[in-house]
């Protein structure tokens, strides 16, 4: 039987965006979209609105006309990303297509698109608030305390109706959770994200949602190499706490009709191919610009950059290493080994854990990549760039 591929195409779609629903950290900000329009292909007007206050009844000339000012501001979607993916024919008999595929591309969404799309959106949050100097200064010792700092500035500028969300980097939602100020306070709650209900833990009626530490960096470089995936940005800042409106901010996702080929009709190879497409972005209206706050970790400045090097296998010596300061906090080290520039395949290295990393005496000929993550209090911070050691 041949596959549907046109029927498949706009079930895997749907299936996908309700995966992306579940599993992103940022998906719920979609719901607030639903009333942007788009109005080109990269452009989006969303509403708004600003009223003058009340003024004084006079009883001769009656009401005071106030004016009702309806901004449709114009935004530009920048983020376009896509990925083809392709399974072999004889990977599959012919009825394990549909499962296999489903499988492949739910995980792919999972690990990949979901990931990207959350440190975008709270890169781009965490860079707001750092811009507009709506950051507080917090303790690692007090995290609770620095919390409520956190939701009060909130407060102070939309008030106690509206619903918050506080996102947390994941080391500090453990230090939090360990927080005896906070056991009594935490309560269970529903959350509804898209069409999809969930329960979150929640502090005084603020969604706690944590985050693993590599979606909360201040920015990001999105690659566009052949690994694609996204980095840290040089000079990038952990994020460790940031609270908002749930209806703060508008995440508008296009995501382009799922495109199947079977292998009569992929002309690259006897495969099966599924195009995938995202286009997205994040908005914050001006009414909403100051109601984004973070706690964002020390500047952590790295002067010396761990140097390329060139060995010859047998006689190895020498050492890869980093020259770097922090604003305040105790400074702390972890060298990795990744598979290129990029980081990716990133594995901590045992032992090594100070500025300077010895070269491992057994590397054979060939490239091999390093880098550096830095601490402050135990938190991750800022990276060094990859170093890259050829051996001959």
């Amino acid at each position: 039987m041949p596959v549907n591929s046109l029927e498949n195409a706009k079930r895997y779609s749907d299936e996908l965006d309700k995966m992306f629903a579940q599993k992103s950290a940022t998906g719920f900000f979609a719901d607030n979209a639903l009333a942007a329009k788009f109005v080109g292909a990269k452009t989006v007007i969303i509403p708004d609105i600003n009223f003058q206050g009340l003024a004084d009844y006079d009883r001769d000339t009656g009401f005071t006309r106030g004016a009702i000012t309806v901004s449709n501001a114009s935004y530009t979607m920048a983020m376009d990303r896509a990925r083809s993916l392709q399974i072999d024919r004889e990977d599959m008999d012919e009825t394990g297509i549909a499962s296999l595929a489903g499988k492949i591309l739910g995980e792919y969404v999972r690990t990949k698109v979901v990931p990207e799309c959350d440190a975008y959106v709270l890169s781009k949050l965490a860079g707001l608030a750092a811009t507009r100097a709506n950051t507080v200064a917090g303790d690692v010792t007090k995290p609770f305390e620095t919390l409520s700092n956190l939701i009060n500035e909130v407060r102070a500028k939309v008030g106690f109706d509206e619903e918050l969300v506080a996102f947390l980097d994941s080391r500090i939602y453990a230090l939090l959770m360990n927080s005896s100020e906070i056991s009594r306070m935490i309560t269970v709650s529903d959350f509804k994200q898209g069409d999809v209900n969930i329960r979150v833990q929640s502090l005084n009626g603020v969604a706690i949602i944590p985050v693993v530490s590599e979606r909360m960096k201040t920015a990001y470089t999105f690659n566009n190499t052949t690994a694609g995936g996204f980095t840290p940005a040089s000079g990038a800042k952990s994020v460790y706490m940031l609270v908002c409106p749930k209806t703060g901010a508008h995440l508008v996702k296009k995501t382009e009709q799922m495109r199947i080929f079977t292998p009569e009709q992929n002309v690259d190879a006897d495969a099966y191919k599924f195009d995938y497409r995202i286009y997205y972005d994040l908005f914050v209206k001006k009414s909403g610009l100051d109601a984004v706050w973070a706690w964002i970790a020390p500047a952590v400045t790295i002067s010396t950059q761990p140097a390329n090097a060139s060995k010859t296998a047998g006689s190895i010596s020498g050492s890869l290493s980093v020259s770097a300061s922090a604003a305040s906090g105790t400074l702390s080290y972890q060298w990795y080994s990744c598979e290129d520039t990029d980081k990716n395949g990133a594995v901590k290295i045992a032992g090594a854990t100070s500025a300077s990393m010895t070269i491992p005496t057994t590397l054979t000929a060939g490239s091999y990549c390093y880098f550096v993550k830095l601490r402050v209090d135990g938190i991750d911070a800022a990276e060094s760039t990859v170093a890259t050691v050829t051996v001959s």
